[in-house]
């Protein structure tokens, strides 16, 4: 099958001015440690089965969110399909059994869903960012898209935002105390990007303020960071900038910026960061990855300092940088207990990786060894090019299930998948 477009793709992280470092992984603020050698396999722990519809094209599924959308008591996956311009659900029926249901078409290019009760009204909408057009362009062509949610899970598309940098996370949130859902918008643009927020001032309605302008946002973490109890930003922006900025909210959605990791390297390629009180000291600490392939220069593909961080949060919005590990192609880390030893695990996808090694790393674990260290831990080598990824307890068994998202970017074409379940074996 001949499938060209992809070579052309935008990722969702380093585009910009690239370049070689004498060390690669180096931080404008911090000198991180050489991460812990342990690795191991543990082939057998998951098995992935294909959830969702057969489908004959090759799939982009930028992102993928475990969320009980109907609100039944079982866990469901909402999808962003960027290739088909179609935001997913995949409804749990029964325990183990999903439905695949378009929620809205023509979502110009959909990266980034999560749900909400934007309106107050009981039911869980979806809010989605939308690039437009994914490849590499300038033009403000990137739109936010509310779906709103009848309470039957019928869904009516609101545009919220167009004609703006194309658009690649979002978030809901009371930024300014008065008691209803904000919104927090990430720019990616091209050469140009911007940090938003957006204050509610009616139904419907939203008065934007802008925050910062720089190209390259990924991702936004929203959590009160400083312990003072309001909600701070922590946006992740890539290109030549390769940093992490926290804005500190002074609980009226006034923000103060500043620069809490960045890197020398700027061919570090950042792509994806969440938030999660990881070493479980009750301060939201930041994991992020870099392991983005795409550039204009450089032959898309891994990199020797790819791989998984930390920021530990310390308190009164001061952070220390800790490596992780290693992993070529990382993306999409979450944080969960996967082993239910009582400490928190980090699991991600490789998204760039050597595919034509059969043993290069797609899905990787790195168990928490309690002592701040971790293990890495293979679970399975195909199917490759995963791009997104999500955990919850879906059958409501106690143990928790993975849900994947493929993104094939390059060939080979062969063991991808589209939208993967991927339960612990009960023979363990």
């Amino acid at each position: 099958m001949e499938f060209t477009r992809p070579l052309q793709v935008l990722s969702l992280a380093s585009l910009g001015f690239l370049q070689w470092a004498c060390n690669p992984i180096g931080s404008t603020l911090d000198t991180p440690e050489p991460p812990f050698s342990r690795e191991e396999a543990d082939l057998g722990r998951f098995a992935p089965n294909p959830i969702g519809n057969e489908v004959d094209d090759v799939p982009w599924v930028a992102h993928v969110r475990a969320v009980d959308l109907d609100q039944d008591g079982l866990i469901d996956a909402i999808g962003c399909e960027a290739k088909d311009d179609e935001v997913l659900w995949l409804r749990q029926v029964a325990p183990g059994k999903f439905r695949e249901i378009r929620v809205a078409a023509d979502m110009q290019a959909p990266v980034h869903a999560e749900a909400f009760d934007l309106d107050a009204d009981g039911d869980l909408d979806i809010l989605v960012s939308c690039m437009n057009i994914v490849f590499p362009y300038n033009d403000k062509v990137g739109a936010l898209i509310a779906l709103e949610n009848d309470g039957d899970e019928n869904f009516t598309q609101r545009i919220l935002l167009e004609n703006v940098e194309r658009v690649t996370d979002a978030r809901a949130r009371d930024m300014d105390g008065d008691g209803d859902l904000d919104l927090v918008v990430g720019q990616f643009g091209y050469d140009q990007g911007e940090l938003r927020w957006m204050r509610k001032i009616g139904d419907w309605k939203y008065e934007s303020q802008s925050l910062l302008h720089l190209s390259g946002l990924i991702n936004l973490s929203l959590a009160d960071f400083n312990g003072d109890g309001h909600t701070d930003i922590a946006a992740l922006f890539s290109q030549q900038w390769e940093e992490i900025h926290l804005f500190e909210n002074d609980g009226q959605g006034n923000f103060t910026d500043k620069i809490i990791w960045g890197s020398t390297n700027h061919d570090f390629a950042t792509s994806g960061m969440t938030e999660a009180d990881l070493n479980q000291d009750g301060r939201p600490d930041l994991v992020f990855t870099n392991g983005d392939g795409f550039g204009p220069t450089l032959k898309p593909g891994p990199r020797p300092w790819h791989g998984v961080q930390w920021l530990e949060n310390n308190g009164g919005g001061q952070f220390s940088y800790h490596r992780i590990g290693n992993l070529a192609g990382a993306y999409s880390p979450v944080v969960a207990d996967l082993d239910k030893d009582g400490d928190m695990d980090v699991v991600c996808v490789s998204g760039f990786n050597d595919w034509q090694d059969p043993k290069a790393d797609s899905l990787v674990w790195f168990q928490n060894d309690a002592d701040g260290r971790f293990t890495k831990v293979t679970l399975a080598h195909e199917p490759i090019q995963l791009l997104t990824i999500d955990y919850a307890d879906f059958d409501g068994d106690g143990a928790g299930e993975l849900v994947t998202g493929g993104f094939p970017n390059m060939p080979p074409y062969d063991r991808t998948s589209r939208f993967a379940l991927w339960k612990e074996s009960t023979k363990r």
